[in-house]
Order: structure tokens, then C-alpha cells, then sequence
């Protein structure tokens, strides 16, 4: 088991630790449950979706890297396909506070890096701020979305965020968590660089066009992509970079173990990734970017 969910892990009803030790002594446990491991969970504890959800948080916070705020929140999404995925926030040491991402976001984008098409829900132990309101919005999912929290009657995004902006009133139709391929090629492209290529060709970016993807490579060898997320209201956009290292985080590696990085975006962008992961990723210690414009 990961050290960082011994504490948690401990804290958690005895039935329920018995259905998830096999799970996380896992050392490759990828902080999500697929759905025919939530239903056997479900079958030997008793709990429904709801409650199986609220009594996982405390192993999704247990993910959270918030050096700055000691704030440490979990979040939960659950998709159609029955997958629940942990999300956590983070923050990046000597980098700006933009940078940051929070619970909500981490979730969210899990799911989407795993291929889930659509989310249901999602659960946290405090309530969503305005920015991850809007973020969400931008979902495939609307206002439709479940919001769980302690103590609180189930309420959808849109009672949580009334009268609001997003995609729809742009007259978007492809929203994020919908399947896309911007078919960009590159020739004989480095094993890493492929791998960017791929996550800028799934990239959400309907108002900019400015597609990007990263991939990083660890001092472990594993290598994890991410994508860029666009948004109605821009700020709360998500860049390829903090997506890759919200998978990182939940796989258990280390944000200050990366080894080296690609970050492939299309040509003469109106919006560009470049400066601010460059600088993101030296306040973690990794100075290897290479920048390719297709």
C-alpha cells in the first residue's frame, strides 16, 4: 500500500478495509476503482453508490499535494461506466498560483486521461468553488451533473451555478469528454513526442483552436500525457501540463521526479502552453522541455 493512504486507510470502516485491501496493496493501485470492483466492494459492504462514494474520500485527500495551503481536499467522479475516479488538489512550490489545480478538476480530468466518455457525478468534501462551477460546466455532462457533498441534499451543477455560461451559449457542440481526433501528424516523431501528438489530438480547445499535449517521462520510466481543457470563461482552462501531472500524482509518482518532458502544440497558437509550463516545470526541477509546433 502506498504510504500516503496508510493514514487514511486506518481511519476507515473495518468491512470496508477488508473489501479494498487487496486494491490498494497494489502497488501499481492507479487511485481509481473500475466498475466491477466497485460493485464487488458494494456487494460486501453494504453501501450504495452514494455512500460508497462519501467514505472513499478520505483516500482521495490522501492525494492531495497542497504544500502552500496545507488544505487538503478529495473528490470523487463517478462515470457512466460505473469507473469511480479519486481527484485531488495540488499545488507546485515556487511556481504561480495559477498554476494550481483544485479537487474538482483533478477529478474530472482523471477521468477524462482514462477514457471515460461522460461523468455522472462527483463528490467532494467541500463545497465547489466558482472556478470549478464553471470548469465543470464545460462537461459533456451540463448542468445535469451531480454534485455530492457531507451533509447536504444531492444537488445538480446547475442549481449550483444558476444562470450560467458555458459552451451551450457559444453554440459549441463538441464538449469536453466528447471523443475528438484533430488529426495532426508529424513524420517519424521520437517515441515521446507520439505520445504528446496523441494528447494534443484529443485536446479540448473549441474557442482558441490552440491544441496542445504533453507527455512526461519520470526517473521511473513511466510516461504520462496530458491534454489541453478549454473553457467558456477561459480562466478556469486547464493546461496539458497540469492534466499530465494529475495522473502522475494519482499513480503515486513524484511531481519533482520528472525526467523529461515534450509539449507539442499547433503552430503560431493564439494561446500558448509554452512559457508557462516551461517555468512550472523548473519550479519541479525538471529543466529537459522540448517544444514542437505542428
Amino acid at each position: 500500500m502506498h504510504t500516503r493512504f496508510v493514514a487514511a486507510y486506518a481511519g476507515l470502516p473495518a468491512n470496508l478495509q477488508s473489501a479494498l485491501e487487496p486494491i490498494l496493496s497494489d502497488d501499481d493501485f492507479p487511485a481509481m476503482l473500475r466498475s466491477e470492483q466497485v460493485s464487488l466492494i458494494k456487494s460486501q459492504t453494504g453501501l450504495d453508490d452514494t455512500a460508497l462514494a462519501f467514505a472513499l474520500l478520505p483516500l482521495a485527500a490522501a492525494c492531495s499535494v497542497a504544500p502552500i495551503s496545507k488544505f487538503y481536499v478529495g473528490a470523487v467522479a463517478r462515470g457512466v461506466s460505473g469507473n469511480l475516479y479519486f481527484g485531488a488538489n495540488m499545488e507546485f512550490r515556487g511556481a504561480s498560483m495559477q498554476q494550481t489545480v483544485h479537487a474538482e478538476q483533478s477529478a474530472v480530468t482523471h477521468a477524462w486521461m482514462r477514457g471515460e466518455k461522460r461523468l455522472e457525478s462527483i463528490t467532494v468534501n467541500y463545497t465547489p468553488c466558482g472556478h470549478c462551477r464553471q470548469f465543470m460546466n464545460e462537461l459533456n455532462s451540463g448542468t445535469e451533473l451531480e454534485i455530492h457533498l457531507p451533509d447536504r441534499a444531492v444537488a445538480s451543477l446547475g442549481e449550483y451555478l444558476p444562470y450560467s455560461f458555458g459552451p451551450r451559449d457559444l453554440a459549441i457542440e463538441t464538449l469536453l469528454m466528447d471523443d475528438v481526433d484533430h488529426g495532426y501528424q508529424l513524420a517519424n516523431a521520437a517515441p515521446l513526442v507520439q505520445q504528446a501528438l496523441t494528447a494534443c489530438n484529443q485536446s479540448h480547445a473549441p474557442y482558441s483552436q490552440s491544441h496542445s499535449g504533453i507527455a512526461l517521462e519520470s526517473f521511473s520510466g513511466q510516461v504520462f500525457t496530458g491534454r489541453y481543457a478549454e473553457n467558456a470563461a477561459f480562466n478556469p482552462s486547464l493546461p496539458p501540463l497540469q492534466a499530465a501531472l494529475i495522473v502522475l500524482n494519482l499513480s503515486g509518482e513524484d511531481c519533482t521526479r520528472i525526467k523529461q518532458a515534450v509539449l507539442v502544440e499547433s503552430h503560431d497558437p493564439l494561446v500558448s502552453q509554452h512559457d508557462a509550463t516551461r517555468a512550472t516545470l523548473a519550479a519541479l526541477g525538471c529543466l529537459q522541455l522540448q517544444h514542437v509546433e505542428i
